[in-house]
């Protein structure tokens, strides 16, 4: 048995650095795509920021639009689990579309990746379209559900939940133009404030918007989002 859980170990732990491997280019091409456009960036490219040679980049990913897949799915995969987490709580229909709505702006504005994975998917050959739209669909339903409880039970005003959804969710997506990681305030301060302006039209009586208090976060000197290539509003 020791020997076993040996062996499992030793295979493990490859994996586990092949994954951040793959994470770290990820990451890497998240930055270059923002930056240069997709259509701009080649594989040299994204190896020359991953402090890797072509020959080595190709150990991990086919080519561009493989990476730009695994950026699309890793994101929705945490944004899927997000929301399920949110579902899964036994508290107000408000409190959960503001967890969805935070860890969703979290994720485009604090993650490289992220925030190529929504502006870029019409650039994935169509079959990996379809399968990124459908689970992006997926998550979007569940916003939408999360929006038609809140109306089902009083909280919320009777609205279109599918519009309402389509807007909070546009409105997220495209901070990423805009969001300058040097302003005044940090992604996670643009979350909440966010989730105050988006929830307070949903409410049935806006003036019982209540939210945790948020405590400043330090600023990394790693990259919360990266420069599209033109100036960017200051954020607040």
């Amino acid at each position: 048995m020791a020997n076993r859980q040996a062996k499992n170990q030793r295979n493990g732990h490859p994996k586990r650095r092949y994954l951040a491997r793959r994470l770290e280019i990820l990451r890497a091409a998240g930055r270059e795509f923002r930056v240069r456009g997709f259509a701009e960036t080649g594989m040299r490219d994204i190896a020359a920021a991953a402090a890797l040679s072509p020959a080595n980049l190709y150990n991990y990913f086919r080519g561009k639009h493989e990476i730009l897949f695994f950026c699309q799915d890793n994101s929705l995969d945490r944004m899927i689990a997000a929301l399920d987490n949110a579902r899964r709580m036994r508290t107000s229909a408000a409190t959960k579309v503001r967890m969805v709505i935070v860890s969703h702006l979290r994720c485009v504005l604090d993650e490289v990746e992220g925030s190529a994975a929504h502006l870029l998917t019409a650039a994935l050959p169509p079959r990996q379209q379809r399968y990124v739209v459908a689970k992006r669909d997926k998550y979007e339903e569940g916003v939408r559900n999360l929006i038609a409880a809140g109306m089902r039970s009083g909280e919320f005003a009777p609205c279109d939940s599918a519009l309402a959804g389509r807007a909070i969710l546009g409105g997220l997506n495209w901070s990423v133009q805009w969001f300058n990681p040097e302003g005044p305030l940090t992604a996670a301060e643009i979350a909440e404030r966010f989730a105050d302006y988006l929830i307070r039209g949903l409410l049935a009586r806006p003036d019982t918007l209540r939210r945790p208090s948020v405590a400043r976060e330090p600023r990394s000197r790693g990259p919360r989002a990266c420069s599209t290539g033109r100036e960017k509003t200051r954020s607040g």
